[in-house]
C-alpha cells in the first residue's frame, strides 16, 4: 500500500515563518528571561534559513541576476528596520549604530562571504571563475559609496565630531540611492551578461531557457557534470510557487525583524557582560542579518557559480550603504541626538587595505584558496579589533 505524500503547504519552509510571526506576537514588548531568549533565538534562526529558501525560490523563477537582487534588499530591510528600531531609543550609543551596522555589514561581504565563498569553490574546484567586468564594477561602486558615506564625515567641518550637516546628509542620501539606481539598471538591464555566472571557459552562462544545446543535452541525458547540481538546471517554480514563496519570504523576514528587536536587550546584556565595546551591537546585528546571504553564497559557490556568490555579497554590501543610509537620513527628522557615521583610524585602515586586495582579488576574473583565505584573515581581524579595539 503507499502511502499518500505529504503536502507540501505542511512543509518546515512553511510551518516556520508562522510559527516565528506567533512568537513574535506573544513576545513583542516583554523582557524575555534567558531560557525564552534562548527560545525564540532557536525560532529567529528557523525563520531565516526559511527565508534564505524562499529567496531561492523567487531567485530561480525570475534568473539571475535579479534572484540576488531580490535577497540583498530584503536583507537589507531587515537591516534598515532593526536600526531605526533601536535608535528610536534616542540613547546615547545609538548616535554610532548606524555607522558600526553599516561598516560591519561592508566588511562581512566583502571579505566574509568573498572569502568563504572563493574558499569554498577553490577547495573543491581547484581554481574558480568569475566575471572581472561585474565584480569589478560593484567593487566599484561599494568603495565610493563607502568612501561618500562613511569616510568623508570623519574629515568634514560642517558640524562637530565625525558627522554631515543636515545639507551634507541629504547629498550623501541621494548620491548613495542615485549610485544605486544605476548599478541596479546595469546589472538588470544594461549589461546583464556581465553578472552571470562564466563556464570553464570563461564564457558567461547563457539565461534560463537559454542553456547551450551541449548543456541542455547534459541536463536531458542526466549527464551533469561536477560544476553544477539538479538545483542548477531544475525547471523553475510555476508562478503559483513563486508568489507563496514570495509571501512567505516576507513574512520570515518581518519576523525576523521583529524577534531580532525582542533579542536586542538579551543581546546588549551578553555583550555588556563579555566586557565587549557597545558598538560590537553593530557587528552582531550584521552578522545577523547577513546570514541568509551567507548561506545562499556558499551555496553557490558549491555549484561553481562564485558570480552568484560575488553578486550576493557586493550587491548586499551596496545596498547596505546605498539604502540604510538615505532611509536613516530620512528618519534622523524624528529621531533625536546626532547621528555619527565617520569611521575611526582602525575602521579607515582596515576599509583600505579590504578595498586595494578586493582590487587584486577581482581584476584576474579567478581566484584560488590564498584569495579567499587573506579576505578571511581580514574578517578575523575586523571581528577582533571590533572587541578588542
Amino acid at each position: 500500500m503507499t502511502l499518500p505524500r505529504r503536502p507540501p503547504y505542511v512543509s518546515w519552509t512553511t510551518v516556520v515563518p508562522l510559527l516565528a510571526l506567533l512568537a513574535l506576537a506573544l513576545t513583542w514588548g516583554r523582557y524575555l528571561a534567558v531560557p525564552f531568549a534562548l527560545v525564540i533565538a532557536v525560532v529567529l534562526a528557523g525563520a531565516v534559513l526559511s527565508a534564505v529558501h524562499h529567496a531561492e525560490v523567487v531567485a530561480h523563477r525570475v534568473g539571475e541576476p535579479f534572484g540576488s537582487l531580490v535577497l540583498a534588499v530584503a536583507v537589507t530591510v531587515i537591516e534598515v528596520a532593526l536600526i531605526v528600531t533601536l535608535m528610536v531609543s534616542g540613547r546615547p550609543e545609538t548616535s554610532q549604530l548606524a555607522r558600526d551596522t553599516v561598516f560591519a555589514a561592508v566588511m562581512i561581504t566583502t571579505n566574509g562571504i568573498v572569502g568563504i565563498s572563493l574558499l569554498v569553490a577553490a577547495l573543491r574546484y581547484g581554481t574558480t571563475r568569475f566575471n572581472a567586468e561585474g565584480s569589478g564594477a560593484a567593487l566599484a561602486t561599494v568603495a565610493t559609496l563607502a568612501a561618500l558615506s562613511l569616510v568623508l564625515p570623519t574629515f568634514t567641518l560642517g558640524a562637530p565630531g565625525p558627522a554631515f550637516s543636515a545639507a551634507q546628509l541629504i547629498f550623501a542620501a541621494i548620491v548613495s540611492l542615485l549610485l544605486y539606481g544605476m548599478f541596479v539598471l546595469t546589472q538588470t538591464v544594461r549589461h546583464r551578461d556581465f553578472f552571470l555566472p562564466v563556464h570553464h571557459d570563461d564564457e558567461p552562462a547563457a539565461g534560463r531557457g537559454n542553456a547551450p544545446t551541449s548543456e541542455r543535452a547534459e541536463v536531458e541525458t542526466g549527464d551533469v557534470d561536477e560544476s553544477g547540481d539538479a538545483d542548477e538546471h531544475a525547471a523553475p517554480p510555476s508562478t503559483r510557487a513563486a508568489l507563496t514563496s514570495l509571501a512567505l519570504l516576507l513574512v520570515a523576514l518581518v519576523a525576523v525583524v521583529g524577534l531580532a528587536k525582542v533579542e536586542s536587550p538579551a543581546i546588549e546584556t551578553v555583550v555588556k557582560a563579555a566586557g565587549f565595546p557597545q558598538s560590537f551591537v553593530g557587528v552582531v546585528i550584521a552578522l545577523l542579518v547577513l546570514l541568509p546571504e551567507t548561506i545562499a553564497a556558499v551555496r553557490a559557490a558549491r555549484r561553481q557559480r562564485t558570480q552568484i556568490s560575488l553578486n550576493l555579497a557586493y550587491g548586499s554590501a551596496m545596498a547596505s550603504i546605498g539604502l540604510t543610509i538615505p532611509a536613516i537620513a530620512l528618519a534622523s527628522i524624528w529621531l533625536k541626538g546626532p547621528l555619527h557615521l565617520g569611521l575611526g583610524a582602525t575602521q579607515l585602515v582596515l576599509l583600505a587595505l579590504t578595498v586595494v586586495v578586493s582590487v587584486l582579488t577581482v581584476v584576474p576574473g579567478r581566484a584560488t584558496r590564498l584569495q579567499g583565505g587573506v579576505h578571511l584573515v581580514l574578517l578575523v581581524a575586523f571581528l577582533f579589533l571590533a572587541v578588542s579595539p
